[in-house]
């Protein structure tokens, strides 16, 4: 019995594989480009064997090349981003791969031919022009999808508006794209379509005439500059009010001046207190802002496109000298950020100008959402 007892000791103190190493190992065995490509690096079962497959690799270069395309013909790039991210995740269920959970041997001709099959419909899907009407996921995306006058009207502002764009330098396009966005997010306040993503469509059609006059508006505005960026982009320096307008448009100022727009999109602004004199407003807002790439929660990034350090366990804003030991977080893409601020404006004789020049400090915070 001693015996017996002391052999199985000495077997739990042999040092073994974990099962999932073993497993990680067999799935290796499998994929030529494994080693080469240093796959075992990376964590994510489905993202280990577009690594090492050539076959999965082609296919995965071709969707990649597909949404770079999608992404570079639509001027809000945030609702494709985040489409995306839910349909790989979608995906890898669909082939019966759950979290990190690893591949089993036995799985994995399944899971390839799977993987590879969704991805090159996924590709060919991506391709099609009509697939970024399809994807909006915004009230005002859904609308304009339904009706193809306004599908048309947007795609030719989109169109002629990012043609005046293209013809800027570095620092003016990162300006006229930062007051693009703004006229989305005005659009949809004064046709009252904020937050209003699962209304039916049918409780929305009061909002169709304004969402055409609008696009008919700025269609009459670019078309006006006759080829000339500056007669439209750059020439608005003070807000009509000290509302919801004017806190939209000091943010957006802030973050093109920041070079903001490659990490985050302003999703949306709201006013939620305000002090007004005849010549000066202090006013209190909301800004929801969107991860469109990732960047460390403690960093030059954050500092001066959220206006603050954050706070990865609370989602918090946080000093940045107290988060200097979580300074390796990151957020994820499609991640929502809240802050809530209070700006100064003075009253000019063309409105009310912003008088502050970044977002820090901010007066409270939340992060949250996303993958």
């Amino acid at each position: 019995m001693r015996f017996i007892l002391l052999s199985v000791l000495a077997l739990l103190a042999l040092p073994t594989a974990p099962a999932s190493a073993q497993s990680e190992r067999s799935i290796a065995d499998r994929l030529p480009l494994f080693a080469k490509n240093k796959c075992q690096q990376i964590r994510d079962p489905s993202n280990q064997l577009f690594c090492g497959d050539a076959e999965l690799a082609a296919a995965a270069e071709k969707l990649s090349t597909a949404i770079e395309a999608r992404l570079a013909r639509l001027p809000d790039r945030l609702p494709a981003i985040e489409e995306n991210a839910i349909w790989i995740r979608q995906r890898n269920l669909g082939c019966g791969i759950v979290g990190q959970t690893a591949i089993r041997p036995d799985d994995f001709d399944r899971v390839k031919a799977c993987l590879l099959k969704v991805t090159e419909e996924r590709a060919a899907i991506v391709r099609d022009p009509d697939f970024d009407c399809l994807a909006a996921n915004t009230a005002a995306g859904a609308l304009i999808c339904a009706d193809p006058s306004l599908a048309l009207a947007e795609a030719g502002l989109n169109g002629q508006a990012l043609g005046l764009i293209g013809k800027l330098g570095t620092t003016a396009a990162r300006f006229a794209f930062a007051e693009y966005g703004r006229w989305t997010r005005e659009r949809d306040r004064k046709c009252n379509l904020v937050g209003k993503e699962n209304v039916p469509l049918q409780e929305l059609e009061s909002a169709e005439d304004c969402l055409a006059d609008h696009l008919k508006r700025k269609t009459d505005e670019v078309r006006g500059a006759k080829g000339d960026p500056k007669k439209v982009f750059g020439r608005q320096v003070a807000a009509r009010s000290p509302d919801t307008d004017a806190v939209d448009f000091c943010a957006a100022r802030i973050h093109a001046a920041n070079s903001c727009g490659s990490f985050l999109r302003i999703n949306r602004v709201y006013a939620i207190d305000s002090q007004v004199t005849e010549q000066e407003a202090q006013v209190t807002g909301e800004i929801e802002m969107a991860v469109l790439a990732p960047f460390t929660m403690c960093s030059k990034v954050a500092y001066a496109c959220t206006g603050t350090c954050w706070d990865a366990r609370t989602g918090r804003p946080q000093p940045e000298a107290g988060n200097k030991e979580r300074s390796a977080e990151t957020f994820n893409v499609t991640r929502r950020l809240r802050i809530q601020r209070t700006f100064a404006f003075v009253k000019a004789a063309d409105g009310w100008r912003c008088r502050e020049d970044e977002l820090a400090p901010v007066n409270s915070g939340t992060a949250g959402g996303g993958s």
